[in-house]
């Protein structure tokens, strides 16, 4: 008989572990708090890693299809250019820009045609190290393994009682989708990291994210309760970025704000259960791995359950082989995040881009990625 997991959480998570269990004859079931299967209305980098990722859960084409491939990304600084790097192209990196949409129903495509069971409206309360996810409404669900894939307050997580250490920065980031409008052709198709730091210390990371589709990330200090107000206002920012006030005044009510913070878990799992995602391992924005990250380890974890030993002994396993380069990537992160480097035109090197440059696992030439399971 087959193994069986629940998964607590439909997010780019949940669905890469449903889809990776599903390819290794597993039966699985995810449960999704919110009524609707659909991402926050955002953009999205993906690195080479979780390319290779996405190609091993059978969705890497469907995501290329709709993806937007800057030539470079620049920083400027108080108007001056400090840095550009070649990407994409013939260039040693790979990175793709997108709605969070376009990649959610990528995902989300994949994992019904692998055959997972996938059920809104399903809010998750708890979970036990026997195996057991517990709903709000009372029903319980037993399975061989549990993922609390279910976000940065992940209550499977908490009803664990894991021990973790969370942390908030001075920043937090408004996270827009707009239209380009005149913002089109050269520069304006490479990424920009804008900073200024007068009249105030603000940043907008520029983003085209397809042909008419432009993603913002807003970095605003607590501090600054005029910058970080929603509805946006347009001032303070036309301000500092004049250059982008044709795409400043259209932002009215979009977006939301939320504060930079990390989430560290002293172990990633508990009996029969894994937190996966930012349930584990929540991250800043700075280096562009939370989506990467999350969907690495949910391959590595499906991986780590070939092994012919018990569950909990595979999961062990799985944290000692993934979590070294999720921690170091995190950290790395929260320290661009609490330095502010990124406005020096900092140089792109290997340390930072660890996660983008590896190869994860399930996704090297000879191991192991069948082909998905069929009902």
């Amino acid at each position: 008989m087959g193994r069986h997991a629940e998964i607590a959480g439909a997010g780019f998570a949940g669905l890469a572990a449903a889809i990776a269990l599903r390819q290794r004859g597993w039966s699985v079931r995810v449960h999704e708090a919110a009524p609707t299967l659909r991402a926050f209305g955002a953009g999205i980098f993906i690195w080479e890693n979780g390319l290779r990722v996405l190609g091993a859960l059978g969705a890497r084409a469907a995501v290329e299809g709709g993806a937007f491939a800057p030539p470079a990304y620049e920083t400027r600084t108080d108007g001056k250019s400090l840095s550009y790097q070649d990407i994409n192209g013939a260039h040693r990196y790979r990175l793709l820009t997108m709605t969070r949409q376009h990649l959610y129903q990528a995902l989300l495509d994949a994992a019904l045609r692998a055959g997972a069971e996938i059920h809104a409206n399903h809010e998750v309360a708890a979970a036990t190290p026997e195996g057991e996810l517990v709903l709000a409404d009372g029903r319980r669900f037993r399975a061989d393994l549990v993922v609390g894939a279910d976000g940065v307050r992940s209550r499977v997580r908490d009803s664990l009682g894991l021990k973790q250490d969370r942390k908030r920065y001075q920043d937090g980031i408004i996270r827009v989708l707009t239209e380009r409008g005149p913002l089109r052709g050269g520069a304006w198709d490479h990424i920009i990291d804008f900073w200024a730091h007068a009249p105030r210390t603000l940043r907008i990371l520029y983003t085209p994210s397809g042909d008419n589709v432009l993603y913002m990330a807003m970095m605003a200090p607590l501090a600054d309760p005029e910058a970080a107000a929603i509805p946006i206002n347009p001032e303070p920012w036309i301000s500092c970025f004049p250059a982008l006030a044709p795409v400043l005044r259209t932002l009215s009510d979009r977006g939301r704000y939320d504060v930079y913070e990390t989430t560290k878990l002293e172990t990633w799992s508990c009996g029969r259960v894994a937190i996966l995602g930012d349930s584990a391992h929540a991250m800043p924005p700075t280096l562009a791995q939370g989506a990467g990250c999350a969907m690495m380890n949910a391959l590595g974890l499906a991986v780590a359950l070939e092994r012919p030993e018990p569950v909990e002994d595979a999961l062990r396993h799985w944290e000692a082989t993934e979590r070294p380069l999720t921690d170091h990537t995190q950290r790395r992160a929260a320290e661009i995040a609490a330095s502010r480097v990124l406005a020096s035109g900092m140089a792109w090197d290997d340390e930072g881009l660890r996660a983008a440059l590896h190869i994860p696992t399930g996704t090297a030439c000879g191991t192991s990625t069948p082909a998905p399971a069929v009902q």
